[in-house]
């Protein structure tokens, strides 16, 4: 378990936020945090499952930073599914 910095972005949002997520996180946790910063703020909120995208690929839910093959600072795009 170690702190592992992402750039992140929610569909619809215009602000690209600094995340600190830890390398154990799925991607279904990294989403929510990166909802965190955007939804019912400047996103609209929606009772749907959020995804994780990086490079244009979806990601799987279950996934890791490490399994997925992300770097430190890469961006994630999260959004509704």
């Amino acid at each position: 378990m170690a702190l592992f910095p992402v750039q992140g972005i929610f569909d619809g949002d215009f602000v690209v936020v600094l995340a600190a997520i830890d390398t154990e996180d799925p991607m279904s946790v990294v989403g929510q945090k990166i909802a965190h910063h955007a939804v019912d703020c400047r996103v609209e909120g929606q009772d749907r499952p959020i995804e994780v995208r990086h490079n244009g690929t979806v990601l799987d839910p279950d996934a890791t930073v490490i399994t997925a093959g992300v770097a430190p600072l890469d961006i994630l795009t999260a959004g509704y599914a």
